[in-house]
């Protein structure tokens, strides 16, 4: 008798509330769509806002390009299991495998440059924050952006972005400026929002998508502030897009053609973003001296 007017007590009880904001069923429902694109603005402004980062040079380039040790090592892991097959059985992979060997270059190249941006921004004496670089976070070239400016003793950004086919983080990230989004939307802004420029590796859909973006939001004078473009890699990159011709067309403008700049080294990059950024009327007060 007693068991059963404790069980009566037990289901008479209240449920106790939860607080909407911390209820993940709620947070992940259509409904509280517009709270997490809130968030995802908010919370990048804040934390940015805390590290006291005031610009960045963008990374962007393709997640499939491996450090050159990486591809040396496939490729000469498959030369070697060629030697007991039938060349036509192995000739289509060790293609693709010197591919990704030729394609490293850029690797290297993107670590190199970040190297050399990070450390120039040092020399400047503004402090770590001052001029940071920014990837998507990812493996490939973002990779390599975020670990060469970890070589040279600076900071990095990540702005990763949740797949699918989960896109994990590089180690070389700096730990508190490491961001996930849901939203593409959302990350694409805070690529732009305190972006100085904009280096753009060779890449696939993503980094095109990113590349047009940039463009139209600088032709079209909705980006809100200045910022510079390179495109890395000429030879890539005019087998990819014919800009002349869509000049040609009259789909663009010539003037158009202004809004970047092609380079092939990283030394060439790295000289014709200093003096971009020595143009840029935000960015002015941190070069009263002579660039190192």
């Amino acid at each position: 008798m007693t068991r059963n007017k404790t069980s009566a007590k037990t289901r008479s009880e209240p449920h106790e509330p939860q607080l909407a904001y911390l209820n993940p069923e709620f947070m992940a429902s259509p409904q509280a769509r517009t709270l997490r694109i809130a968030a995802e603005y908010l919370d990048p402004q804040v934390r940015l806002k805390k590290a006291g980062v005031q610009n960045t040079v963008v990374f962007f380039g393709s997640a499939r390009v491996l450090p050159r040790s990486i591809a040396e090592q496939r490729w000469r892991e498959l030369e070697r299991r060629g030697h007991g097959q039938s060349a036509r059985s192995v000739s289509g992979e060790l293609e693709k495998a010197w591919m990704a060997v030729e394609m490293s270059r850029y690797y290297e190249e993107a670590r190199e440059l970040a190297r050399l941006i990070t450390k120039w921004s040092l020399s400047l004496r503004q402090g770590k924050h001052y001029l940071v670089v920014c990837s998507g976070g990812g493996p490939g070239i973002m990779e390599a952006a975020n670990r060469g400016a970890r070589e040279a003793g600076g900071l990095s950004i990540g702005l990763n972005i949740k797949l699918p086919l989960e896109q994990k983080s590089n180690p070389y990230v700096t730990p508190e400026l490491n961001f996930l989004f849901k939203y593409f939307f959302m990350r694409k802004l805070w690529f732009a929002q305190p972006a100085r420029a904009l280096i753009v590796f060779p890449g696939g859909f993503g980094t095109m998508d990113e590349l047009w973006e940039f463009l139209t939001l600088l032709q079209t004078g909705k980006m809100g502030h200045s910022a510079s473009i390179l495109i890395y890699g000429s030879e890539f990159w005019k087998q990819v897009v014919n800009f002349d011709w869509l000049v040609k067309a009259g789909t663009i403008a010539a003037e158009d053609l202004k809004l970047f700049q092609m380079v092939d080294t990283p030394q060439e990059a790295f000289q014709v973003l200093k003096q971009k950024l020595r143009q840029n009327k935000l960015m002015r007060a941190a070069f009263r001296h002579p660039f190192p």
